[in-house]
This record gives structure tokens, sequence and C-alpha cells, in this order.
């Protein structure tokens, strides 16, 4: 198993790595503040070449999935741009004016429809599958679905630029991919954890047991410790990855003296940052929050993309050589609506409730219903005290609900990300 770099990208200083980041997003953006329409609408008085560090990425307002969903479902309603004005690249009539086409379009839950443009290694997960050891010659056993969704022609595409061969495999009928797997002897696995598991109980179970997997480059779900530990005792290193439909890989694991590293590295081809749920704010390094991603791509260019997922940024440096950030990976969901007495609950809600109470550090807001009744309960943070009637009256007028308020110590609150806790149990 090789724990070489991929390339010099990522023992970079971080220096270097913002500044020739923050220059390639300057130069995209200035393509696609022309052709994106919801992108330009995004950066409407932001002067693009006054973006010079990660830092300054604050001033552009984050646009989460559920916007996105919201725009693509209105623009198909009305007949327009299939991805609401936010890709340069597409396809027909609508890239005319760009010389940018679309080469794939995929779907993911929503829908949300998704270009891909004709570049190498589109959505860069060459970069993952080489940590986990893929190399030139291999033949990886691609267990990720090719229907709509992108996840399997990802794999196929970062397999490619590495020099490894595919055996498309799909999802379902485990006997005959456990036949084909027998037949072809597959040196590495890409697929979800679980479906691996499968494959290698069932063949075990048909007493045909595959013994040829060496690595794996696992994502889509949950991988639990056991799992690992059970890969590994069939000889199997199963590193895995974050990734989403829209913006590709975000962030893989690596190895050093073949020992799995602490957290997932941020791929080179983004910027990610960790925002307080239902804000535009970073949070500290080690503080759970949203992860909001920005591209640095020419065709699908997101800028500040709410993922809707939680993780932290990991301060200390790794073992490996990589320079890059690294995030603690997948750690739940940041979209925490609730709906409380028929009406909306959003942590942007809780946000602006905070905002009127500056001393306010950290808040959460807990929903139960003993009795089948609805009840909120704010247990907050502050620095200082709080007039508790002037916060229970932001809370009505915010929220249009009544609630409980309680100050808690400092610290008190965990480190989850969660900004409301549903607690309710139905009967």
């Amino acid at each position: 198993m090789t724990t070489a770099h991929y390339d010099t990208l990522e023992t970079r200083s971080p220096e270097t790595r913002e500044r020739e980041q923050m220059q390639a997003l300057r130069t995209h953006l200035t393509v696609a503040q022309a052709h994106a329409t919801a992108l330009a609408k995004q950066l409407s008085g932001i002067h693009i070449h006054e973006l010079h560090g990660y830092a300054d990425l604050v001033k552009i307002p984050v646009v989460r999935k559920s916007e996105l969903l919201a725009a693509q479902q209105a623009a198909r309603d009305n007949g327009s741009d299939p991805f609401a004005g936010y890709a340069v690249a597409s396809y027909g009539t609508h890239a005319a004016n760009t010389k940018i086409y679309a080469h794939k379009v995929f779907a993911s839950p929503g829908p949300i429809y998704e270009p891909e443009g004709a570049s190498r290694d589109y959505q860069r997960v060459a970069r993952a599958l080489h940590a986990a050891g893929v190399k030139r010659g291999d033949l990886l056993h691609n267990s990720f679905s090719y229907h709509m969704t992108p996840g399997a022609w990802i794999l196929d595409a970062g397999a490619e630029a590495i020099g490894a061969a595919v055996f498309p495999a799909g999802v379902g009928q485990t006997e005959q991919q456990i036949s084909a797997m027998r037949d072809l002897k597959p040196d590495g696995y890409v697929g979800t954890p679980s479906f691996l598991r499968i494959l290698l109980e069932k063949a075990e179970e048909l007493g045909t047991p595959i013994t040829s997997l060496k690595k794996a480059l696992v994502s889509g779900e949950y991988f639990p410790p056991q799992t690992r530990a059970l890969f590994a005792e069939r000889g199997i290193t199963a590193l895995q990855c974050y990734a989403t439909a829209d913006v590709g890989l975000i962030a893989y694991e690596a190895l050093s003296a073949h020992q799995v590293q602490a957290g997932m590295f941020v791929d080179e081809g983004i910027i990610v940052e960790i925002v307080r749920p239902g804000t535009n704010t970073p949070v500290p390094a080690g503080e759970v929050g949203e992860v909001v991603v920005t591209t640095l791509n020419a065709d699908y260019p997101l800028l500040r993309f709410g993922t809707g997922d939680l993780s932290a940024l990991l301060a200390e440096p790794s073992a490996c050589g990589r320079s890059g950030p690294r995030i603690k990976g997948w750690m739940g969901r940041a979209d925490q609506t609730a709906k409380v007495k028929g009406m909306f609950v959003h942590p942007a809600q809780i946000a602006q409730i905070c905002a009127r109470h500056p001393e306010i550090s950290r808040a959460r807001l807990i929903i139960t219903n003993p009795e089948q009744r609805d009840l909120m309960h704010l247990q907050f943070e502050a620095q200082g005290s709080v007039a508790e009637a002037s916060l229970l009256a932001s809370i009505r007028d915010i929220t249009k609900l009544s609630s409980t308020v309680e100050a808690m110590p400092a610290g008190a609150l965990a480190n989850d990300g969660k900004v409301i806790d549903d607690l309710r149990v139905y009967t």
C-alpha cells in the first residue's frame, strides 16, 4: 500500500494554498458572473478582485441545497435554464454563449440536476483513490449505482485518471457480483461499506470467499469501526471518502505508516468552511457546524454552497505529510428545521434571536411533546447577563411561538452542531 502523495498540491504551504486557490476562484467567478445569473445575484455588491483570502468569503451569502432545489423547480416550471442560473456549462441553446458544454447531466434527490463538464476526473476523486492505494493496472469492482446519479461515474473517472480498470457492477444481484469477483479477481472495491460486507459474508456462506481484494474506497453512508475491522480481518485496507453529487469529492482518508490518519483531508480542488447552522458565519476549528463548499470549477462554480452536512475542522497537523485542512468526517445533518404547532422553526431563526442578544455565545432550542403537546425550551450560554423577558419577546417575535428559556454554564451545551434538538416522541 503506497502512502506517496498524489501530487505536490497536497504538500504546499498553507499560505501558498490559500493564495493559489483564491486566485483560481477569482478567475472562475469573473466568468461565472457574466454567464451564471444566480451566481451574479449571489455576488451582488461584491467586487471579485477584493476576494484575497478565505476570510473574505464571509462577505458572500451561503446558498443552501434547499435554495438550489427551489430555484431549479421554479426554473423548470417556467421552462427556463434547468440549472437555474447556477451553472456556466449547459447543453443545447443554453450553452450557445458560453462555449462550455455539459458532458453528462445527473439527478440527485429532489430532484436536483447537476451538469458534468468534459474535463479529466471532473469530480477529482482520483486523489482519494490514490490515497486508498489504487494504482495503474488495478481492477476495481464498482458497486455504486450507474442509474441517473453520478456516484459510479465519479469513481470510474477517477480510476481512468489513475490508469485502473473498472468492472461496472452497479447495485444489487449479489450472487452475480460474487461470481464476477471470483472470476476476475479484482484488486479493489468501491461502493458502500454495507454492500461490501454483504458480498464478503454471502461469498463465505456460499463457500467461495473473496480473497483477491486488498483495498477499498467506501462512501455513501456511515462507516462503523466494527465494519472496518471486519474488512481488515480479511486482509482488506478500507478507507472512506466524503463526496456529494453537487460538488464531487469533498474529503478523503489517508494512511501514514499503514495507519489510517485521524479525520479526512479536504480535497485540493475546493475550499471548505465550517459555519454555524443557519448562518453565514464560520466557527472556530474544533467546533461542529455546517460544511460549506466553494468549488474551483469553471463549469459549475458553486459558491459557498451549504451541503447540509455537519463536521468540524481539525487543528493538529497530520503525520502523513499532507498540509491541507482536515475535517472530522460526516457528523450528521445541519438542516434541523422542525414544525411546531403548525409553524416551521429554522436554524436561521435561532441565529436571528441570538443576533438580537449579542451576549449569547451559543444556543439550542429543545422541542418536546409531553402528553403530545409541543413545547419549546431555549438553552443558551452567554457572556454576561441576558434579560429573560427581552429574550422571550424575541423568540415570540421571530418564531411566532412561545418558549421557556434557561441560562447554561459555559461549555454546558454539547459541541455537536445542533441548533434545534427535536426530542418529540409520538405515541
